[in-house]
């Protein structure tokens, strides 16, 4: 099916459940072959509010797998298991969707054609109900004065209801979103399926040529005037005033101040604003974007050469790339101590300190040697080109002594530093993250999870 096609189907199933005919709608959208990530979520949709509950949990998993990130889908299918009285699937899945905020107070879907804003709160708000479902009183209370603290404005007093209720031991309503609400396709791609005459009749509107009625190619203008004699110097050679960032999800402009990026473009935020809007620099152009449509993106990890500036001072570190269970690049000034050296990895692995080991190459040879305070004048002699590789690990003897636990769940990565298991693995903790997060090793693998996965490893259970 083509991607015209699809437009189609997807504009005339959203504009069934605007007529208040959602089987139509569900029928259309089912009918639809190739299926992207919001047209499953729709479905998904669709399917909740009939409270075909086994059905839109298959499409909000469809949803997922097509785009991981996507935020809505996880709060979507909590909801959905929430209501299978599956609690524990459903706490997950709001901390997944809390997850994929990133700190961000808010996600508006407005950009992406769902007209709905999912709130840091009350994501928090549906924890703590989920969490008083499984007993977890102190937990749910802890959420739900995050939430209040999160909260945006006065029209969140539901949150105050629920922590009432939760300092009496009690339920409080589930926070979902209204029946009717979809993603609906890009309005500029829906009004270039009407056909155009794109060229017509050309026709002399203004020149300077007098009674100039050409309406072919332009006839021989005069020269212009007081050229400048150096061109214009484009926008992108300033773009490292800026803070590089990814683009996550296509955003498409509706007024002529907004700027449009397709997932995997690279971005330079200018400034963000108080609104959650970033201004940025994109292929020599400048705009706004949502800023929660970006994620941070470190200047050393792009394979592209940075561009020569007049303040080469920019570009006079050293940069390290360490190779550990996922590769990572950090700058750093030569000549820095171990101390700040370790520091610095440490902080780019979410990893104490104290429980990292590094190796370098040492000249001359393949052995890779353990790095210490004594050896770092070899490190830096063995800088070249500003460039300089290392080998990370974990040492466990640093460590405290170690917790085992068994997986009650698989758990597929979501990122790189996630640790990845299956339903019954035996899990080494090796630290706590905080009251949610672990990190642990399984399989020779090292990772982070989350503590509801597993469950504390009874004496006649064996290890891996």
């Amino acid at each position: 099916m083509s991607f015209v096609s699809t437009l189609r189907q997807w504009d005339e199933a959203v504009a069934c459940v605007e007529q208040r005919d959602p089987d139509s709608a569900l029928r259309i959208f089912l009918n639809i072959e190739e299926k992207n990530s919001k047209i499953a979520f729709n479905i998904g949709c669709l399917y909740l509010n009939n409270s075909e509950l086994d059905e839109a949990e298959k499409a909000f998993d469809g949803s997922i797998g097509k785009d991981e990130h996507l935020a809505v889908a996880f709060f979507q299918r909590g909801v959905t298991f929430y209501k299978k009285e599956k609690f524990e699937e459903s706490l997950l899945d709001f901390q997944q969707a809390f997850k994929q905020l990133r700190g961000n107070q808010l996600i508006d879907y407005k950009p992406l054609g769902l007209r709905y804003k999912l709130y840091a709160c009350e994501v928090l708000h549906n924890i703590g109900l989920v969490q008083a479902q499984l007993g977890k009183w102190e937990g749910a209370q802890e959420n739900l004065l995050t939430a209040l603290n999160l909260r945006a404005d006065a029209k969140f007093s539901h949150i105050d209801h629920a922590l009432d209720a939760i300092l009496k031991q009690k339920l409080f309503p589930l926070v979902e979103i209204r029946a009717g609400l979809l993603f609906k396709p890009n309005k500029h791609y829906v009004a270039e399926l009407e056909k155009r005459d794109y060229l017509g009749k050309a026709k002399v509107v203004s020149s300077i040529v007098p009674a100039d009625e050409f309406s072919g190619f332009a006839p021989l203008q005069p020269q212009v005037d007081n050229v400048p004699s150096t061109p214009k110097v484009p926008e992108v050679l300033r773009v490292f005033e800026g803070e590089p960032h990814t683009v996550l999800y296509e955003f498409f402009p509706e007024t002529k101040e907004e700027l449009a990026v397709l997932p995997g473009n690279i971005v330079f935020v200018l400034q963000k604003g108080a609104d959650n809007w970033a201004s940025v620099v994109f292929n020599e152009k400048r705009g706004l974007v949502p800023y929660n449509f970006l994620v941070p993106l470190d200047i050393v990890t792009m394979t592209s050469k940075p561009m020569q500036t007049s303040n080469t001072s920019e570009f006079s570190g050293c940069i390290v790339k360490v190779h550990f269970q996922f590769t990572i690049a950090i700058s750093i000034a030569p000549g820095q101590s171990y101390g700040v050296f370790l520091q610095m990895i440490s902080s780019k692995l979410k990893l104490p300190a104290s429980t990292l080991t590094l190796r370098y190459a040492k000249e001359g040879s393949d052995e890779r040697v353990i790095i210490e305070d004594s050896e770092m004048k070899a490190v830096w002699n063995s800088v070249k080109d500003g460039r300089l590789t290392l080998w990370c690990s974990v040492t466990e003897d640093k460590r405290v002594p170690h917790e085992k636990v068994v997986a009650l769940y698989s758990y597929d990565s979501t990122t790189p530093e996630d640790l990845v298991f299956k339903q019954g693995n035996v899990i080494t903790v090796l630290s706590k993250v905080n009251d949610e997060w672990l990190e642990g090793q399984c399989n020779g693998k090292i990772g982070i999870f989350p503590s509801t996965f597993v469950k504390a490893l009874n004496g006649d259970q064996q290890c891996d």
